[in-house]
């Protein structure tokens, strides 16, 4: 268990202050896939790593189950108002990989599940943030847990051999308080990235995001963008991919 905390004490660090995080997605013909949102930690465990080596902890490598974590929970899930516990539900189907080991500077969250149609992962990138929040209430003595509150929310489509991923602003009150906070914040964050990467069934016929660029056989899509950038407008990662017949 002190492992564990440790990890996502550090992924909460690690949320709040480097963001270099891929958005990955293998989609099939028939709309099914996979989603994984993988955070590189490994600058910032450079940075910390003196510091993380002196807590003698040996390198950890975990899967954490957020389906048999809420369910371990759930006298106290009940307690909470019922649009929270819709929240905490959109964890179910995730699992989350940790792995760290300060002596090689590593550090690494991946958050993934499958799904039947895409839609089913919106808000993905929220749900990573959630699982930061219920993952640091991992401790037994700590009864109640509560998601966190989101400002933005992200939607993803797949009909008609088109692909699109939009954003909205859902919360502008508290939106401005996360671009308040950033300011004290920018020039550690400017070297920090988010980055697209989608598998598709077929090549990409065209898509929206001029900047984009693909593999050899068309069907991977990479589009990167400065996580500031990111965080200033949502709307920067909105795009649309026709595929071929």
């Amino acid at each position: 268990m002190k492992k564990i905390q440790i990890l996502l004490l550090a992924m909460l660090v690690a949320l709040t202050y480097a963001c270099n995080f891929t958005e990955e997605i293998h989609l099939k013909e028939d709309g099914s896939g996979k989603l994984s949102i993988n955070f590189d930690g490994s600058e910032l465990m450079q940075m910390a790593g003196e510091e993380m080596a002196k807590t003698n902890e040996k390198p950890v490598d975990s899967i954490i189950s957020f389906r048999e974590l809420l369910k371990d929970k759930k006298d106290s899930i009940a307690q909470l108002p019922p649009e929270e516990q819709a929240k905490l539900k959109k964890l179910e189907p995730f699992n989350m990989r940790m792995v760290m080991d300060p002596e090689k500077s590593v550090m690494m969250f991946d958050l993934f599940s499958d799904f039947k149609d895409v839609s089913e992962m919106n808000d993905a990138f929220s749900t990573f943030q959630e699982a930061s929040a219920i993952g640091g209430n991992a401790n037994p003595q700590q009864e109640k847990i509560k998601p966190a509150d989101q400002a933005t929310e992200v939607n993803y489509s797949f009909k008609k051999n088109t692909f699109t991923r939009t954003s909205k602003i859902v919360d502008q009150e508290l939106f401005q308080q996360q671009l308040d906070s950033l300011q004290g914040a920018e020039m550690f964050l400017s070297g920090s990235t988010y980055t697209l990467k989608y598998h598709f069934p077929k090549r990409v016929k065209s898509t929206t995001v001029e900047e984009a660029t693909f593999s050899a056989d068309g069907k991977t899509l990479i589009y990167e963008v400065n996580f500031l950038d990111l965080m200033k407008d949502p709307s920067v990662l909105d795009l649309e991919v026709e595929l071929e017949q």
